[in-house]
């Protein structure tokens, strides 16, 4: 089976450098014998920085980044010359993905726009030099402060697609052919289960050269919250999504039902996503004559807009943007950004079962720590900010 270009899970090692060793140096000239200190400064360690990237839309290309480390500061030299500072690590990521400590499980940071950048791991202050501790009574003194170590820390890297409207709907339910119908995505469309494997993002084009972004996931079914199906793996993308499109078939024996059962997944994987606007679309609507559609509305939920579509006819999308675009544009409907720190303990079960596909798939092996010859023990100092 191909490999799939969606990679949305990625643990990596980062390591910030160390700051540079301060010198200790007393200037000696022939005609200066007794110069007094000049050791200069160490410099800066590297940063390790996450930025978003708007040209990113899945983490692949951090899959087999195992380890990131950044620049070692350089040391100090003599006539007060200043170590070099250590490189910077940029890591770029796509808007939408979150940091958690892979040991802790808490979350770090979050990067959610174009350009954001965010310091991970800071990198070591560089020592001062033995020219910044002369005194009137120390006029030569003999030592220098190392520089901070560096930090390090086995990071996850989580993606949640950023929408306004995220799909929610079982299988075969006519999410990708809506997606299609709406925008120019073109997501795989066949007459089987589970089509999409992967989520999709597709722009919806609406009136005066305005437009909403809407994700396509995977059909959730009954019990995924058990792990049935492909489980709830990617309604992590809709975690982020102001707007949650439930979509059923008219031609489904209990609408309601349908729509109750995808409620009830929704709140094992997270009950804060109830407290979302949402929608109903009743799709496949080309079956079904106006009488029969009369009949089916006394049935339905009464607590959400209700729109009967047809994507391949196109019944019903104008007034579905409509009704999409209205419930976007309310005041009760912000966008939440997610950046508490028990983000996690709804979906503890579920990132255990990412941990155990990926190491099926020999992706999330335990990270052996590189030998450091190069690194010194640095004993723990105090800064003297006024020195």
């Amino acid at each position: 089976m191909a490999e799939s270009n969606f990679v949305d899970y990625v643990k990596i090692l980062c390591r910030s450098g160390k700051g540079g060793r301060g010198s200790m140096h007393l200037k000696h000239l022939k005609y200066n014998y007794n110069g007094g200190p000049d050791g200069g400064d160490g410099g800066r360690g590297g940063n390790i920085i996450l930025r978003g990237n708007h040209n990113y839309w899945t983490l692949l290309h951090l899959r087999f980044q195992r380890h990131i480390f950044a620049e070692h500061g350089g040391n100090g030299g003599a006539d007060k010359c200043h170590g070099t500072d250590g490189k910077d690590i940029y890591i770029d990521v796509p808007p939408g993905t979150v940091v958690y400590n892979a040991e802790t499980g808490k979350f770090v940071c979050d990067v959610s726009y174009d350009g954001q950048e965010v310091i991970l791991l800071k990198g070591g202050r560089g020592g001062l030099g033995n020219f910044q501790f002369r005194t009137a009574t120390n006029q030569a003194p003999r030592f220098a402060q190392p520089g901070e170590p560096m930090q390090e820390m086995t990071i996850i890297l989580e993606l949640k697609l950023l929408a306004d409207v995220g799909l929610v709907g079982f299988p075969n339910a006519g999410k990708s052919t809506l997606v299609s119908s709406l925008s120019n995505a073109r997501p795989k469309i066949a007459n089987y289960p589970f089509t999409t494997m992967e989520p999709s993002l597709g722009i919806v084009a609406y009136r005066d050269n305005k437009s909403f972004v809407m994700a396509d996931i995977p059909g959730i079914i009954e019990g995924a919250s058990e792990g049935k199906g492909l489980g709830l793996r990617f309604l992590r993308h809709i975690e982020r999504n102001s707007l949650l499109l439930f979509m059923v078939p008219g031609d489904t024996d209990d609408i309601r039902r349908e729509y109750e059962v995808l409620l009830n997944e929704l709140r094992q994987f997270n009950p804060e996503m109830l407290s979302k606007h949402r929608v109903l679309a009743v799709t496949k609507c080309d079956l079904l004559d106006e009488e029969l559609i009369d009949m089916l509305r006394p049935s339905l939920p009464d607590d959400l807009p209700v729109v009967f579509i047809s994507a391949v006819t196109g019944m019903g999308l104008d007034e579905l943007k409509d009704v999409l675009w209205r419930e976007l544009n309310s005041e009760s409907n912000k966008l939440e950004v997610i950046t508490s720190t028990d983000t996690l303990i709804h979906r503890d079960k579920d990132m255990s079962r990412f941990a155990k596909e990926l190491v099926a798939e020999g992706e999330d092996e335990d990270i052996e720590y590189l030998d450091a010859d190069d690194i010194e023990d640095i004993e723990d100092f105090e800064y003297d900010e006024e020195a």
